[in-house]
């Protein structure tokens, strides 16, 4: 049989500080007849984001703003047996395709990196530290997410009710019908937003929308607390 291959699917919104540089990444880390394609879907940029994505030779789309649909648009569109999602401004490891290939070989469908943000923070070191503990707890979108094409699509993947959360909220869904990957080795995250807002209101934001889930709040619940508190 012939080994799968990944189709790496980033969702940007004004990400021209960022997408240059990741994709330079991707394409000097990985191994070519690895990677199926890179499919950079955009949500309505007003910078260079998309400009410089086809000038990387990369595929384009553009849809309505909003990670989930993005994210769905993409893997509609992927060719690869494997999805890979990324966000734009997160560094995968070296050589981190044929990590997920070996995971995924070996019978799991789903999964995701270790994390670690580019700061020296002590705080934001402990919380990136949780995200070897396998449980959704510990789960969300800057970890990066790969799943099968099949699974992704038999678990009809992002719910684009949500507007933020749209990660956790499938990855709770994958915990739930598949054997859920950690990774041994970290992804590097931009703290960006705890830089431009401060740490401890960012963390103290993000821990109330995990309750306010975890208490039954919806979609637009959650959207409306983060729309006031870290917009």
């Amino acid at each position: 049989m012939s080994t799968p291959t990944i189709s790496i699917i980033i969702p940007t919104l004004n990400e021209a500080a960022h997408i240059q540089v990741l994709l330079n990444w991707l394409k000097g880390h990985s191994t070519a007849q690895n990677i199926e394609e890179i499919i950079v879907v955009d949500g309505g940029s007003t910078d260079q984001t998309i400009e410089l994505a086809k000038r990387s030779g990369v595929s384009t789309l553009s849809g309505p703003r909003g990670r989930a649909h993005q994210m769905n648009l993409g893997a509609k569109s992927a060719k690869g047996e494997i999805l890979y999602f990324l966000h734009a401004d997160t560094l995968p490891p070296k050589n981190f395709d044929t990590t997920i290939l070996r995971a995924v070989a070996a019978g799991h469908e789903a999964g995701c990196f270790r994390m670690r943000f580019d700061t020296k923070n002590p705080v934001l070191r402990f919380f990136a530290w949780l995200s070897r503990i396998n449980h959704t707890l510990c789960r969300g979108g800057d970890q990066s997410l790969f799943v099968t094409k099949q699974v992704f699509f038999g678990n009809r993947g992002f719910n684009e009710d949500y507007l933020i959360y749209e990660d956790s909220e499938f990855i709770r869904r994958l915990y739930r019908n598949t054997d859920f990957k950690v990774l041994p080795r970290q992804v590097v995250t931009s703290a960006r937003k705890y830089r431009q807002k401060g740490w401890l209101r960012v963390q103290y934001h993000f821990a109330m929308i995990h309750l306010k889930n975890y208490l039954g709040a919806g979609p637009e619940e959650l959207y409306r607390y983060y729309s006031k508190n870290l917009l």
